[in-house]
């Protein structure tokens, strides 16, 4: 998104349901059932996923289009968890969890290994990659 553009997000009387809304495309996030929700779309972190996934598979085609290289395909793998800090000396507490991402990417066409290798390191390059890897400034204000 370009500055000025805004993407907008709406929950009203159907619990967790959110209508999102940007450009000219509208979907919907909500939670599953067993928490309460209608299960009406992908939650909060599908949506982060997708997003890292989306540009991700995004980046290295671009990047294997503009040097010609046969990727006919790539498919990304992601999952995220939440697991206990180990030697976290910047811990607020003992229990603190960190979020862990696993992304597993698969590139198909006849590529040599030195290419899959290079399209690996391109992944990681992705702008959202860099997003959540770096620091995050948020200012939430109230609408006026």
């Amino acid at each position: 998104m370009n500055n000025g553009e805004y993407l907008t997000v709406k929950v009203g009387k159907e619990n967790y349901t959110a209508t999102v809304s940007v450009r000219n495309h509208t979907f919907y996030g909500d939670e599953p059932e067993s928490v309460g929700g209608n299960n009406n779309g992908p939650n909060p972190y599908e949506f982060l996923l997708a997003a890292l996934g989306t540009c991700t598979a995004m980046t290295v085609k671009m990047y294997a289009n503009r040097k010609d290289w046969p990727l006919e395909e790539v498919v990304v793998h992601l999952s995220q968890s939440k697991e206990y800090a180990k030697d976290c000396l910047e811990c607020e507490k003992a229990t603190a969890k960190i979020d862990v991402i696993q992304k597993k990417i698969e590139f198909i066409g006849d590529l040599s290994e030195e290419q899959k290798k290079r399209l690996l390191e391109i992944a990681g390059k992705c702008p959202v990659h860099k997003t959540l890897t770096g620091e995050i400034n948020i200012e939430s204000t109230l609408a006026e």
